[in-house]
């Protein structure tokens, strides 16, 4: 990932300034997967209609308010996500899932460098 880099994905728009995390805590069959080309470090599993991104986010990290055309859940592997969607914001740590409807607006942040397995079913 780059040390700075712009995001624009229709009304999604951000700025990320990173450190690249380390990502030696995935097996290393994970680690030879393609990398995801998106506003965090990745890898991408490919799955049917269902892509499984195993994803990392330094801390400090700050995702706006936005929707993804695809239903998301995922789980965390290390440190922490804050997630607000509906004007309520939910801490889910290790081993916690989180669900997310198709078109539903939310935002996340990460205090702590986070890892997590996301699934995007289409």
């Amino acid at each position: 990932m780059d040390d700075f880099f712009n995001i624009s994905l229709g009304a999604l728009e951000f700025s990320l300034e990173s450190e690249t995390m380390k990502q030696d805590h995935f097996p290393e069959i994970i680690r030879q997967l393609p990398g995801f080309e998106g506003p965090f470090d990745a890898y991408r599993l490919k799955a049917g209609d269902c892509d499984v991104l195993f994803a990392t986010y330094p801390a400090g990290t700050e995702i706006e308010p936005h929707v993804h055309p695809t239903r998301n859940c995922g789980v965390i592997t290390q440190g922490e996500l804050f997630l607000t969607s509906g004007g309520r914001e939910t801490r889910y740590g290790v081993g916690d899932w989180y669900s997310l409807d198709a078109n539903e607006e939310h935002a996340a942040r990460f205090e702590l460098d986070t890892s997590e397995i996301e699934f995007w079913f289409k």
